[in-house]
């Protein structure tokens, strides 16, 4: 499991640095202003899709059946049923999407119902969201070969298909930008040619893997049946953060102009961990945890279980006490220069500590839901993902006036924190989640060394940064100064506590994993 996780979160890990250069590219360019609002909204329509339909529900549903059949009734069974599947999602997303494209006014009247009032804002975010809504069908395939690819233990080509993504949106900035209205218009286009390209990569992955698809003439077979209907309540239970976001930005568009930039912004400094650990833990777990609960050891699946856990909070916990105490210089570093000041920086490190106290529960909801998935059980994660909705909505309300840019991701993050102790207190009542005496010891070590980290992280800072150092030429040098030092405070400190061990690390290290 281990060797997959740092396959796919190694590339994932590259693809983030990449998304902040193009993030940094976009807060030059476009700020907070109304620019970037609108496409920030344009693009979240089809990622809310994409993570609903592809990388959520359906793959919930898709990957332990797909890897069942590989298991049991081998190769040729497994690729007709990917086929089955490809057909019939490829049927249903290209009608959602000319449904999409015709009523956009409306879509958007829900999304962002605070642009409303400013007629031109509000017609700049239906035009872009009509340029990235083809986005939807073509990644959505390309998170269904995903599937296929990570059933067959071939993890490397999935995570490194948004490596592409980033590099379109760069490119799309710096060479259409000139031709078209805006820099929003560039990065729409940028986002749909983005899908084109990973789909592509993924076609060409799934041939080099030994399995090529085709798209037979969609039929509802009696396996498409029992796969559509595990995946209906997965579109609530499997994406109940990516659906907690969207209300972070209908709330957002409420708020004073800039507020879901300021979000965007924060958002993208807490997925670098959150995406890198989260899609790595979670993409690695499901196929391995679906093998363990029908083999002839179910115990192992708990045992997998905890090393997850484990792995990922020693990953989250620092990660999560350094965006809280360090926010502010990450962001000014990263992003103050063109049309992003320093007073942009200040807001956004706030939006960033109240996501990043969250950070670990977003990660865990990745590690515990495919305990779930991989039983076939879709129904308990979507009821706790209906409670955790509600929930949310209403501590947006009852936040948005008094905190501002900072009660969305506050929402956001206390809704996380109930989804993950209702899903754990489930796997715990059905005997599928057992704390080992391993995991129950290193947990309070890892919270000791974290918070040695954080204290380090304080010191630190407070002699590297100041406003006026933060714009010059010295503040890359001193971020890495900074996470530096309390990285080494970190990997010391837990080390000599116990929190993990090295020598078993590099040994994990040391095994090549598949690299298609």
């Amino acid at each position: 499991m281990l060797r997959g996780i740092l396959t796919v979160g190694g590339w994932t890990m590259g693809s983030r640095l990449l998304g902040f250069a193009r993030d940094m590219l976009i807060a030059a360019l476009a700020g907070t202003g109304g620019v970037a609002d609108a496409f920030f909204v344009a693009n979240k329509l089809p990622n809310m899709f994409r993570r609903l339909f592809g990388e959520g529900a359906f793959n919930a549903a898709f990957v332990p059946e797909f890897t069942g059949l590989l298991a049991t009734e081998g190769h040729e069974a497994a690729k007709s049923f990917a086929q089955q599947a490809i057909s019939v999602l490829a049927f249903w997303l290209l009608g959602l999407t000319v449904l999409g494209e015709i009523f956009m006014p409306g879509i958007m009247h829900v999304l962002a119902p605070g642009f409303v009032d400013e007629p031109g804002k509000f017609q700049l975010a239906v035009d872009l969201a009509r340029i990235t809504f083809p986005y939807l069908i073509l990644i959505c395939l390309a998170a269904l070969l995903s599937g296929v690819l990570n059933g067959l233990d071939h993890f490397a080509a999935a995570a490194a298909a948004p490596m592409l993504y980033n590099i379109s949106s760069i490119a799309a900035m710096l060479l259409l930008t000139r031709y078209v209205p805006t820099v929003g218009h560039a990065l729409a286009w940028g986002v749909s040619i983005a899908g084109v390209a990973q789909l592509a990569l993924l076609v060409w992955a799934t041939r080099q893997a030994g399995m090529p698809m085709a798209i037979p003439r969609p039929r509802l077979t009696p396996a498409m049946r029992i796969l559509l209907r595990r995946m209906l309540p997965g579109l609530v239970g499997a994406s109940a953060m990516q659906l907690n976001q969207v209300v972070d930005v209908i709330v957002g568009s409420l708020l004073p102009p800039g507020a879901i930039s300021l979000l965007y912004y924060a958002d993208r400094v807490n997925q670098l961990p959150l995406g890198t650990i989260g899609a790595a833990v979670g993409t690695a777990l499901l196929p391995l945890l679906s093998r363990q609960v029908r083999g002839p050891d179910p115990q192992a699946a708990i045992t997998t279980l905890n090393r997850a856990l484990e792995f990922a909070l020693v990953l989250t916990v620092p990660a999560a006490l350094a965006l809280i105490v360090s926010g502010y210089p990450i962001l000014a570093v990263l992003f103050q220069r063109g049309a992003f000041d320093l007073h942009s920086a200040l807001l956004s490190s706030q939006s960033l500590a109240a996501y990043a106290l969250g950070l670990p529960f977003f990660v865990l909801v990745k590690v515990l839901a495919p305990a779930f998935f991989a039983r076939s059980d879709t129904t308990t994660p979507v009821r706790i993902g209906m409670i955790t909705l509600v929930l949310n909505f209403a501590l947006n309300l009852a936040l948005m006036i008094p905190l501002q840019h900072i009660g969305p991701a506050l929402a956001t993050s206390l809704a996380a924190i109930f989804n993950v102790g209702m899903l754990a207190l489930m796997l715990h009542r059905k005997g599928f989640l057992v704390a080992d005496t391993r995991l129950r010891r290193r947990l309070p070590r890892i919270g000791l060394a974290a918070v040695a980290m954080a204290a380090t992280l304080w010191l630190v800072q407070t002699h590297l940064f100041n406003p006026v150092d933060l714009a010059g030429g010295m503040r890359w040098a001193a971020l890495a100064g900074l996470v530096g030092a309390g990285s080494a405070v970190y990997g010391v400190v837990g080390l000599v506590l116990g929190a993990f061990e090295g020598r078993e690390l590099l040994g994990r290290l040391r095994r090549r994993p598949r690299a298609a």
